[in-house]
């Protein structure tokens, strides 16, 4: 139900920003490129899990991300003077780079975490990478021929891909970001001490997947609603990470908990699976013992267990760390053989790492203080990747303007084309995370207790992830970029 309001309003956004013709084209282009992505998993028998809808959800921002490019260089070419025609085909060339880059940067993340990850990170990673080419074909392609088809009326002319609230955004707008890299450099220094400290200080809420704990397979006579047995089971074992899931079929369930995993007394196994009994009694038949609860070969109760220990549980948590690292370096080879410049890899990377790493410092800040858990498993991991892809795009497309503007103004000096290229991608990075935010909004809000921790996550790292472009990773590209040219010209003299 969240997932269908955010697409509403991201349709409603779409139209009100950019028109009723563009916005329609645009919207029928995310519902194939939805279309598209599900079909294809459903062919390939795929399981939804919520690092795969994280995937979907960071798809369809980047589809809708192609089109806001798409529209924002028409409305360039609009203001230079073409006429409609002229201006979508330039619009549609100019921005492909752009769109090529970003998209790429991501599939390349989402096969080194297909061939790296374990468990939902292949999730993740799978859904990504097939939204991600479901995503490219739509938006540049599809979206094409449906405004070729549209040329032939009378009302192409008049397209002016804005309105009265759009029209008059980030015109000409001209703010000395540079200028304040020594203020920003402070703020994320204090920032990252900060994090560091809270890190030794608090730690992390390590979730089952990192830390270990013990899984049950439980059956019931009827279905049973997983988001009433995760709040039952979580009270029964305060201080603890639950979860509660449902598994093929809607009346059997899988609970677990890393409760005492630590401990290897016998009785901590009875003394678990009473308390399971006594919680999960009322939605069992009536008369059922605590010991045919417990029977593994009983039609009801506890049909299987199984204890994942604390150096199981290191290896899938390493896994997933040098699946990450893997990707992180990987994009940074990309970007440097695209852009052929050191400085822009570094200041990818840079932005890439703070925001990830606030991410995580905010986790440990406040788990036990925000009213839902804030559990580092498999599924923050999922979230974290989802904001790298984010921000690696959104960088991208900054740095893809800077490399064009360099070429067109080849005597501008290196800071002022920063500059330019900032404030000429400000209408595109602040409509791209508005409707990002949009459906992260209502996920959130809608969602329910049970992806609520994981959608923050990735709501908190749109947000930190589009200041981290503009004040960590453009200023790093410059410093990079001087002392690099400072070092030639010590050389050469």
């Amino acid at each position: 139900i969240s997932f269908v309001v955010a697409l509403v309003l991201l349709m409603i956004f779409m139209i009100a920003f950019y028109g009723f013709v563009p916005g329609i084209i645009a919207n029928i282009c995310l519902i194939c490129n939805l279309f598209f992505t599900i079909g294809i998993l459903s062919s390939f028998q795929a399981v939804l899990t919520m690092s795969g809808i994280a995937g979907i959800v960071l798809s369809l921002g980047m589809a809708v991300d192609a089109n806001v490019l798409i529209f924002e260089r028409t409305k360039e070419e609009l203001r230079a003077g073409k006429n409609v025609r002229n201006a979508l085909a330039d619009g549609y060339s100019n921005a492909f780079s752009a769109i090529f880059d970003s998209n790429l940067t991501s599939i390349i993340t989402g096969v080194i975490l297909l061939l790296f990850g374990t468990g939902p990170i292949k999730g993740f990673a799978t859904t990504l990478i097939i939204g991600l080419i479901c995503s490219f074909f739509t938006a540049v392609f599809l979206s094409r021929l449906f405004f070729l088809w549209f040329s032939k009326s009378k009302a192409f002319g008049n397209l002016t891909f804005s309105t009265s609230l759009s029209r008059k955004m980030f015109i000409n707008a001209n703010i000395d970001f540079l200028s304040q890299r020594k203020t920003s450099f402070t703020v994320v220094g204090i920032i990252v001490a900060a994090v560091v400290v809270s890190l030794f200080v608090r730690g992390l809420n390590q979730g089952i997947d990192f830390s270990g704990g013990r899984n049950y397979i439980v059956k019931f006579e009827r279905p049973v609603n997983t988001v009433e047995l995760q709040k039952v089971v979580a009270a029964e074992f305060p201080g603890a990470s639950t979860s509660v899931i449902t598994i093929e079929s809607s009346n059997q369930v899988r609970v677990s908990t890393n409760y005492k995993i630590d401990d290897e007394n016998a009785d901590t196994e009875r003394e678990i699976t009473d308390k399971l009994f006594n919680v999960l009694k009322p939605y069992l038949r009536d008369g059922i013992s605590a010991a045919e609860f417990s029977t593994t070969d009983a039609s009801q109760g506890i049909i299987s267990s199984q204890k994942v220990g604390p150096s199981v549980a290191d290896d899938m948590r390493t896994d997933a760390y040098i699946a990450v690292v893997i990707a992180l370096i990987a994009m940074f080879l990309y970007i440097l053989l695209r852009f052929r410049n050191v400085a822009f890899s570094l200041g990818a990377l840079a932005a890439v790492a703070f925001t990830a790493f606030l991410i995580i410092g905010f986790y440990s800040f406040f788990y036990g203080v925000l009213p839902f858990a804030m559990e580092i498993d498999q599924s923050f991991i999922a979230a974290i990747l989802t904001v790298i892809g984010y921000q690696i795009n959104d960088t991208v497309v900054v740095f893809d303007r800077v490399r064009e503007n360099t070429a067109l103004y080849p005597k501008h000096d290196f800071f002022t084309t920063i500059n330019r290229s900032i404030n000429t991608t400000l209408s595109r990075t602040v409509m791209t995370s508005a409707s990002t935010l949009l459906v992260l909004l209502c996920i959130f809000i809608l969602g329910g207790d049970a992806i609520r921790s994981f959608t923050f996550a990735m709501l908190f790292g749109v947000i930190i992830g589009t200041f981290a472009t503009i004040y960590v990773a453009c200023p790093v590209a410059y410093i990079t970029d001087s002392r690099r040219k400072a070092a030639i010209k010590a050389a050469v003299k």
